[in-house]
């Protein structure tokens, strides 16, 4: 019988990679990413976090930073 990862209670270690892994990394953000990051740097009064040009990877980066230090 085949397992279904979907329901392993410990997913695999490549559920969650580095931003700078990312093959897609360099893409734009999207723009779930640009609204999420534009909220939280509202959020947190950080306007120098949100920038129209970022890139997947460092807009994950930013919205990561941001969670952390709103404590989320």
């Amino acid at each position: 019988m085949a397992t279904n990862p979907k329901q392993d209670d410990h997913p695999g270690s490549n559920t969650e990679k580095d931003p700078d892994a990312w093959v897609s990394g360099h893409d734009p953000m999207t723009g779930a990413q640009a609204s999420y990051l534009k909220t939280l740097s509202e959020e947190a009064g950080d306007s120098d976090a949100f920038a129209d040009d970022l890139d997947k990877a460092e807009a994950s980066r930013r919205i990561d930073a941001l969670r952390e230090k709103l404590g989320r």
